[in-house]
This record gives structure tokens, C-alpha cells and sequence, in this order.
């Protein structure tokens, strides 16, 4: 009897911890540790891949998109620098200190060394860590580069862009090896000897080494960032020829548009390597392969139906092209609509590993992502709030903050009236820096005297026409300045055409009350020094 009454508390005890583990938690996705690959594009289109209508052959892209799941909200920042910051962080720019852009070649500003990086996270829980491609998250020194924030290698680049083909940024290098040593010294390797072979190729060549070489009884985390298509827009002629030689020659800026098409199918080719080497080593088994854009298309591509582009808060910029690839998602092979943001993958990651931050001696900063694994896997609702950006020019200690201060005095926002005054701005100018956006649920609002915008790649119902953004009343410019208050709902307008914030106060009201709490988050950026190093090739030149 006693023996019966032990059995029966276990199985009550077993049944209690059955009902209070979630179903759709990360942690249930597979016993063993997955295998992590995320590519990431960059400046692509949300229109220039097949799954998403465009006439651009990427046959792998479209072939893993539709039978894993097409993410149609995968919400990234307006720019190359904080979405992989946010990405890696699984932190809001806000936090990092990225709200204020990217980082230019010789600034001496990077990723905060405080900052415990996803490659990091992994690393600690058992996986082998590679980086394949484009850094552009701080160089100043050798602590801030890859090698030193996670990864047991990186082959690829350190800043934003470079020729294609000679792998140089201006007049100097920048493509390298590196890799830590048996005595804990790190080794750049700097590759000198590839001039004439395509950089997209060379990333793909190099993953696919990569997985040949992995030993599969340890977990594999891969982050593959190709430059494609970013500019300079580059390709071989045979490329384009075998690539882009449809697109006929009437659309506005042939040239530009066939260079840029072949770019993102050499890409495409390079993820159906990948894949292969996945499927031929046996790890694509337990992979989990995310496919994402860091912004959208700036000039020659198309982010139809959506409105603006990279720089822009409206949807063409900062709506990611994306999908998840994995036999270990439950429901697969369909579209998914929730709200999902970059910094979500951080979070997902580290409870699907069981990553616990406080038996490590690193402080765990606090985290805006959310565990997304229910909502990708099963189209579970996740999350209802993102934060876009916010913009305070009273936080950015140089000329660029002191001048948006002037113009947010000179340009205020009329809370009563709501109304707007556009003005040309200049691009990376004081402008542009006094911002507030946010969603919440369908609802979207812009706020501020500094909010950049743009119009359309692409008219309504006229998927294919490519022209530069159109905005300032009809005149063609780039971009345009806007003081005022915007609200959309993108249930009903999409492409962000009707500003209905007068006929919803309450709304208005409601989303602009959150931005104190965010205001509280945001990091001080100081004044920005720019020295840079010296000789042929791009290397930290400040000692910490």
C-alpha cells in the first residue's frame, strides 16, 4: 500500500509539471540541440525574391521559403548597422546605442563590449560558432571584432561594403581569416590573394567548407551575411547574361537593375549550396535556417506593395523579406502574419538551448525580444508592440544632435491641430534624428520633427516599374523631412497612404503615452570620433 501511494504521487507530481510546461515552449522543439543557420541579405528588396512575386530567379529561396514559413511581418531596422545589432543583441538600437545608424569606416564607435552576443550565448551552451561575410558592428579595436565576441571563426569582411571583386573599401583591404589560437591570441589572417573572384561566391564556398568540415555530434551555429545586393552593384557579364538578360530594355535604369537582379540570384545560387552541404552532411535534419533581409531596397530594387525603403521607418524599409526553414516546426508550408521582430530570434534561441544567463559570469542586459518558436511553428499569436525607432537629439553629443534640437524647436509637432509641414532634408544630417515610431497591433504611428519619408518604387498595381522614391509634394527627391503626427492602419492601407490620426485621437494618444517608457532605454551617444588606421589594409588602430 505504501508503495502504491509513493507510485501515485509521481504520477500526479509528472502530470502537474506535464500541465504547467508550455506546449509551444522552444525548449520542446527537439531533444537534441538544433543546428542554427541565418543568412542574411543585404539591402534586398521586399518584392526581389520569387515567394514574395517577383520575376528575379531564386528558384532555393522560394523552394525552402514554401515549404518552411514565409514570415510577412519580420519587422528589422531601417539600416545595415542596427539590424545587426539588434539581431545579435536581441536589443532594441535604443539600447546599443545604434539608433543613431551605422558606423562609418573610421569611427571609433562599436557594439558595447557589455553586450553578450548570440554567438556567444551558443558558444557557451556547446555549439562550434562560425561567421561567414559582413560585420559592420565596430572595428576600432581588436576586442570589437568577430572573432572576440563569439565566434571560433570569421572569414569575411570588417566594414560595410567593398568591391566585389577586389575587395577593397576605397584604396584598402578588407577580407580576412581570423580565428583564435591555442594560446587564446587571436589571428587575422588577412586574404590578399583573391582579387578577381566575386565575394558572394567566396562567402558560399567558404559556409559550404564549413559544414563539410563540422563535426556533426556538436551543435552548429552558422551566421552567413552575404553583401548581395548591396552597393557597389557588381556582377559579371555572364552573370547577367544568364541571370537578369530578360528585364527588357525599357525599364529606367537597365543596367543598374540587371546588375542588381544577377546579384541576388548569384545569392540564391550560393543558398542552394548551403543547403546541399546541409542535406549531404545529414545536419539539415535538426537545422533551423532562418532567411531574412537587414533592410529594405534603396535605389533599383523593389519593396512593392510597401512604401519607402532603406533609411525609411515606413514598411518598404524596415518589412524584412524573410522565412524559417526546419522539419521542427510543427506547421510548415504556409504564410504567417504575426508581428515578429529581429530581436525575437535571440530570445527564441537561447530558451530553445536552455541557455541560463545567471550561472555565467557575464551580466545578462535586459532583453526586448520575445520567444517567437509558438507563433513561427504553430501560427500562435506572440507579440502585439514593436518599437521602430526612437530618435532623442537631447541623448547625441555632437553637431548632429545639436542641430536636430534647433529643428525640432524650429518645426513642432501640433498635438491639437495635427498638422504636418514637409521640408528637404539632408541625409545624415541633424534632420532626421528627432523621431518617434511605434506599432501596436495594425495601428502604426510616427512622431517627431525629424521623420524621414518616402514614397513608392512601384504605383499601385504596377509591380514591375523600378524609379527612385517620390515624396517632397510631386517634385522627385529621395527623401523628404517631415514635422507632424502620422497614424496608419495597415489592416486597411498597407502601403501607408492615409494618414488617419485626426479621426482617431484615442489611438494617437494611447501609442504616444508609451514613449516615456521607452525615452528611459535609450543609450547616450557621444560625440563621434573619426581617425582610422593606417597602410593598405582596414585593422583596429585603438588600444584599449
Amino acid at each position: 500500500m505504501t508503495f502504491l501511494k509513493f507510485s501515485l504521487r509521481w504520477v500526479i507530481l509528472i502530470a502537474l509539471l506535464l500541465l504547467v510546461v508550455p506546449a509551444n515552449s522552444s525548449k520542446s522543439a527537439g531533444s537534441k540541440p538544433p543546428h542554427v543557420v541565418i543568412i542574411v541579405a543585404d539591402d534586398l528588396g521586399y518584392n526581389d525574391v520569387g515567394f514574395q512575386g517577383a520575376n528575379i530567379s531564386t528558384p532555393n529561396l522560394d523552394r525552402l521559403a514554401k515549404q518552411g514559413v514565409i514570415l510577412k511581418n519580420h519587422i528589422v531596422s531601417s539600416s545595415c548597422s542596427p539590424t545587426r545589432a539588434a539581431l545579435l543583441t536581441g536589443r532594441y538600437p535604443i539600447r546599443t546605442g545604434f539608433w543613431k545608424g551605422n558606423i562609418k569606416p573610421k569611427e571609433e564607435y562599436g557594439l558595447g563590449l557589455d553586450e553578450t552576443l548570440l554567438p556567444e550565448m551558443l558558444k557557451r551552451n556547446g555549439y562550434v560558432t562560425h561567421g561567414v561575410g559582413k560585420w559592420h558592428l565596430g572595428m576600432y579595436t581588436w576586442d570589437h571584432t568577430p572573432a572576440k565576441r563569439g565566434f571560433d571563426t570569421w572569414y569575411g569582411m570588417y566594414l560595410m561594403e567593398q568591391n566585389y571583386f577586389s575587395h577593397k573599401y576605397g584604396r584598402k583591404f578588407d577580407f580576412r581569416e581570423d580565428y583564435i589560437d591555442e594560446k587564446g591570441e587571436l589571428v587575422d589572417n588577412v586574404l590578399t590573394d583573391l582579387k578577381g573572384r566575386y565575394n558572394t561566391r567566396l562567402f558560399t564556398d567558404k559556409a559550404v567548407e564549413i559544414i563539410h568540415n563540422h563535426d556533426t555530434n556538436k551543435p552548429l551555429f552558422l551566421y552567413l551575411a552575404y553583401t548581395a545586393p548591396h552597393l557597389p552593384h557588381q556582377a559579371s557579364p555572364e552573370d547577367v547574361l544568364k541571370y537578369a538578360s530578360y528585364i527588357p530594355d525599357t525599364v529606367q535604369d537597365v543596367n543598374e537593375r540587371r546588375r542588381y537582379s544577377a546579384m541576388i540570384s548569384v545569392l540564391d545560387e550560393g543558398v542552394g549550396k548551403v543547403e546541399e552541404a546541409l542535406s549531404e552532411t545529414g545536419i539539415m535534419e535538426n537545422t533551423i535556417l532562418l532567411f531574412t533581409s537587414d533592410n529594405g531596397a534603396y535605389h533599383f530594387g523593389s519593396n512593392y506593395p510597401l512604401r519607402g525603403g532603406k533609411r525609411s521607418f515606413m514598411e518598404g524599409g524596415v518589412r524584412g523579406a524573410a522565412f524559417v526553414y526546419s522539419s521542427l516546426l510543427q506547421k510548415r508550408g504556409y504564410i504567417n502574419s504575426n508581428l515578429h521582430h529581429v530581436t525575437d530570434w535571440y530570445v527564441t534561441l537561447q530558451n530553445l538551448v536552455g541557455d541560463q544567463p545567471e550561472k555565467h559570469g557575464k551580466l545578462q542586459l535586459p532583453l526586448d525580444g520575445v520567444d517567437i518558436w509558438g507563433s513561427v511553428s504553430q501560427n500562435e499569436s506572440s507579440r502585439d508592440e514593436i518599437l521602430y525607432e526612437l530618435r532623442d537629439p537631447s541623448k547625441r553629443l555632437d553637431g548632429v544632435g545639436r542641430r536636430a534640437l534647433k529643428n525640432a524647436a524650429k518645426y513642432p509637432v501640433n498635438l491639437k491641430t495635427f498638422k504636418v509641414s514637409y521640408r528637404k532634408g539632408r541625409l545624415g544630417s541633424g534632420d532626421s534624428q528627432d523621431l518617434f515610431v511605434i506599432r501596436w497591433k495594425n495601428w502604426k504611428l510616427f512622431s517627431g520633427t525629424g521623420l524621414l519619408f518616402q514614397g513608392w518604387t512601384s504605383p499601385s498595381g504596377q509591380r514591375n516599374q523600378y524609379r527612385k522614391f517620390a515624396n517632397y509634394g510631386d517634385r522627385p527627391h529621395n527623401w523628404s523631412i517631415v514635422s507632424g503626427i502620422f497614424l496608419f492602419d495597415l489592416s486597411t492601407d498597407e502601403r501607408e497612404e492615409h494618414n488617419v490620426a485626426e479621426e482617431n485621437p484615442e489611438i494617437v494618444q494611447m501609442l504616444l503615452e508609451k514613449r516615456q517608457g521607452y525615452l528611459d532605454d535609450v543609450k547616450i551617444v557621444p560625440k563621434r570620433k573619426f581617425s582610422g588606421s593606417e597602410g593598405k589594409v582596414w585593422r583596429p588602430w585603438v588600444e584599449l
